[in-house]
């Protein structure tokens, strides 16, 4: 079986290419939370990667797929921060120059974090679209690869690794709840384990602002929104007016998708914070944040929250704290 000429097979050729450059992250079980909804909650925890987020898988299994001669140009991409990290990172391990592109929406702490990784870096821009523009005019004129945050096939099988080591650490899984922005995380999610575990149910979450998937599903096709500040800053950007791959699968495959407000967002950072001490941004806590309504969770279900990344500041931790303790 094949969905958008991907199959299981394509996911797990990405599984043996990336091995030695990501980490195999561990599924944690959460005692209060699995109390609180009557479920046996997980927490996939992506923030325990190198870099601190999931975007490592996507972004080594495209790297990894290039040729000598088109690592040799260079690559580059478009990222509000943790993809541009990512890129940057195996960019520097296989010795490939690497670009990253962003929007002045990016927060400081992660254009000092992707700095690490010793990339050219330009922040000329008011979004993360018109970021991407400039990478693919780079592309037809000097060669330089881009490597798209979402839309693009190995970087979707690259992220659905992540599935087959939700399915072999509980093949008893019901449910996953997974963040939503352009759709190359629940993609490879969705893909990994509707291919492996028929019956599964996913969901999508994302923050009210700036949604840009929630509105291009609504409208029928893909649209761009106008960015706004959020705690999850990670989920901003458009989808891409020539989408090819995440929309349809997010439309046809994801079971639900849902919003969550800037409140619980905090209270998701809060949460994870004062009962597992990890520090996760808010992009990582809107499923944690949705875990938390009363009623939403099927109590006997055995749930996987992804946690995507830790890239938040020390000052939105003081916020939250400030707010919620």
């Amino acid at each position: 079986m094949e969905i958008k000429g991907i199959t299981s097979r394509d996911i797990w050729k990405a599984k043996k290419r990336i091995s030695s450059y990501i980490t195999r992250t561990p599924l944690v079980y959460s005692p209060a939370l699995s109390e609180a909804t009557g479920a046996n909650i997980y927490l996939k925890l992506e923030n325990l990667q190198a870099i601190g987020a999931f975007k490592v898988r996507g972004a080594a299994n495209k790297i990894l797929s290039l040729t000598e001669e088109e690592r040799s140009k260079g690559v580059s991409t478009f990222s509000t921060g943790n993809h541009g990290m990512a890129v940057a990172y195996i960019a520097n391990r296989v010795g490939a120059k690497a670009l990253v592109c962003m929007s002045n929406h990016v927060p400081e702490n992660k254009v000092k974090a992707i700095s690490r990784w010793k990339p050219e870096i330009k922040q000329n821009w008011d979004s993360q679209s018109a970021a991407g523009i400039y990478c693919y005019e780079l592309e037809e004129k000097e060669g330089v690869k881009v490597i798209p945050p979402f839309d693009d096939k190995e970087i979707i099988c690259g992220q659905g690794t992540m599935s087959l080591e939700i399915v072999e650490d509980l093949p008893e899984i019901d449910t996953a709840i997974v963040p939503l922005s352009g759709g190359g995380l629940i993609s490879g999610v969705t893909l990994g384990l509707k291919l492996t575990v028929p019956d599964v149910k996913v969901i999508g979450v994302c923050m009210e602002k700036g949604a840009a998937m929630i509105e291009s599903l609504k409208a029928g096709h893909p649209v761009d929104v106008e960015e706004e500040p959020t705690l999850a800053d990670s989920l901003l950007g458009g989808i891409g007016l020539d989408n090819k791959y995440t929309f349809d699968i997010v439309r046809d495959y994801v079971d639900e998708k849902i919003q969550v407000s800037e409140e619980e967002i905090s209270k998701g950072i809060a949460y994870v914070m004062e009962n597992h001490k990890v520090i996760a941004e808010g992009a990582s806590c809107v499923g944690i944040a949705y875990a938390m309504r009363k009623g939403v969770i099927k109590p006997g279900s055995n749930v996987v929250i992804v946690v995507t990344g830790n890239g938040i500041g020390m000052d939105i931790v003081k916020q939250v704290i400030n707010d919620n303790f």
